[in-house]
């Protein structure tokens, strides 16, 4: 419940913005610039000789949108704000020959943290059926009320190194390898439940503490059971309170403290024993109860870290058309947990869950259509059904097909134009089509199909020193997931987001 990733442009787990270039183009497969050395590795034999650096960071603003239908919460209406104000990428290649040495720095996977100041359904839902159940059982209750809160980070950061060579003329190869660090931290609590269930332990009918009021009910159920042990020790415990009245074996006054103090749960033909045993069984339930609904927090991280080979080619069959082929190994990551505070039982200190990131092949073509226009295109395939996430439903492991019918798939579109010898502009289009089914969404896990329109452009201050700049919005296609709750009408939750980027990027050239 508590997995929350950030990827923007990207599959669940993978971003694959990560540089201002992308963000400007959208369309960056067949790249024979410096960013190449995450896109088009291979092609980086293309670069003239020499040292190549590129430094570049994204500020990303999301919003999370989340409406359940659930008909027993306050306000089914959650909100949270995903901030990365620093999304950094750095590249550097050393060219020589048909030889190229090439290393990066970037973040793979996540990359934010989500702050809901409500918390989540999935964390108040529980709570929502308080006043129901405290109705049900003898003690009328109308609302609730609960400080919510809840802040997750995801960041997995990789580091690689590979080395490209051209083997021909038109075909270049790259071999490389990838070090993938991964940290989740999650932070939040539930507090101060209150309720207003009508009861002599609340004559005012106000707002109290449903822990401490259930405590309350419990010592005093439990006082009032042990009070008529006496009359049941003394043979009298088939007698209704009326009868013990009449017999004078207790006063009026005792008899309706006893049946005031059950409330609905009270009958006029209950003898004493039972009178005792409701007691009994209230003072349990309460007390039962009121652990239920005390506070709790979560302050818990967790970390890990694996490897993935990566290999590419690059064709570059005239000066006119380049092909970046690239394909990324699945990254088999176990992230264990690190837990300072968990009273929700959520996080076991030192207990590991599995969170791949998985196998992905591009494929990108860039077409030099005039000596001004390039326009390029690419896809992405993300085999999400031979990576384990980690989900589970209910509680319990499922395996990637029940949740995932079809693999993530993005596909590219991206135009360039020279405005002058030293200035183009740029543009592009990407659209994600994701393949989960409904059983993947909860209120921190979903994936949901987009559409990005991305702009911007490069300035070429000198040979050496060029300067990207890139604005992307991304729009999604809104999803839900239906639910039943016993006794109550099937409901829905739906999902949705918005995102903005603006980015920068440096490119050097030594």
């Amino acid at each position: 419940m508590f997995t929350a990733h950030t990827a923007l442009a990207g599959g669940i787990m993978t971003n694959t913005n990560q540089s201002a270039s992308y963000i400007r183009m959208l369309a960056r497969d067949a790249s024979l610039g410096i960013d190449a050395v995450y896109y088009n590795p291979a092609g980086l034999t293309r670069l003239s000789d020499g040292l190549h650096l590129s430094l570049n960071n994204q500020s990303i603003w999301q919003t999370r949108k989340i409406d359940n239908s659930f008909p027993l919460l306050n306000d089914g209406h959650y909100q949270g704000d995903v901030t990365a104000p620093l999304f950094p990428s750095v590249y550097a290649v050393y060219k020589t020959g048909r030889l190229a040495v090439s290393a990066g720095f970037m973040p793979v996977g996540g990359g934010g943290g989500a702050e809901y100041e409500r918390g989540l359904p999935s964390f108040e839902t529980a709570f929502a059926t308080v006043p129901a159940q405290l109705t049900a059982f003898g003690l009328p209750t109308t609302a609730y009320d609960i400080d919510i809160a809840f802040e997750g980070s995801s960041i997995f950061f990789g580091g690689q190194l590979g080395v490209s060579y051209q083997i021909a003329d038109m075909v270049d190869v790259y071999g490389g390898l990838r070090y993938v660090t991964a940290t989740n931290t999650y932070k939040g609590h539930l507090r101060n439940f209150t309720v207003n269930p009508s009861h002599p332990l609340n004559a005012g009918g106000g707002m109290v503490s449903g822990s401490e009021f259930l405590n309350n009910l419990a010592a005093v159920a439990s006082g009032a059971a042990q009070s008529v042990q006496p009359l049941i020790d003394g043979g009298a415990g088939s007698l209704t309170l009326d009868q013990a009245v009449t017999m004078e074996l207790i006063t009026q006054d005792q008899a309706m403290q006893l049946a005031g103090g059950l409330g609905a749960m009270y009958d006029e033909a209950m003898s004493i024993s039972q009178v005792q045993g409701a007691y009994t069984t209230v003072s349990l339930t309460a007390s039962g109860f009121a652990g239920e609904l005390t506070d709790r927090r979560v302050d818990a991280r967790q970390t890990g870290s694996a490897i993935a080979p990566l290999l590419g080619v690059n064709l570059q069959l005239s000066d006119q058309l380049n092909i970046g082929i690239k394909y990324e190994f699945l990254t088999k990551l176990e992230l264990e947990n690190d837990t300072e505070v968990d009273e929700t039982g959520m996080f076991p200190d030192g207990a590991k869950t599995r969170s791949d990131m998985p196998a992905m092949l591009s494929v990108g073509a860039a077409y030099r259509a005039t000596p001004q226009l390039n326009i390029a295109g690419g896809v992405h395939y993300y085999f999400d059904k031979s990576a384990d996430y980690g989900k589970t439903i209910d509680g319990s492991r499922v395996a990637n097909d029940v949740v995932i019918d079809n693999n993530f798939i993005e596909l590219a579109l991206g135009l360039e134009y020279d405005v002058t010898q030293n200035l183009l502009v740029s543009a592009g289009y990407l659209r994600t089509i994701t393949g989960v089914n409904e059983k993947y969404h909860s209120d921190l896990s979903h994936s949901l199909s987009t559409h990005s329109l991305g702009l911007g452009g490069r300035y070429a201050i000198n040979e050496m020193v060029a300067v990207n700049l890139g604005f992307l919005m991304t729009f999604y296609d809104e999803d839900q997931r239906n639910f039943s709750f016993p006794g109550l009408p099937a409901f829905t939750e739906v999902y949705n987001r918005e995102v903005m980027v603006v980015a920068f990027g440096l490119d050097l050239k030594f």
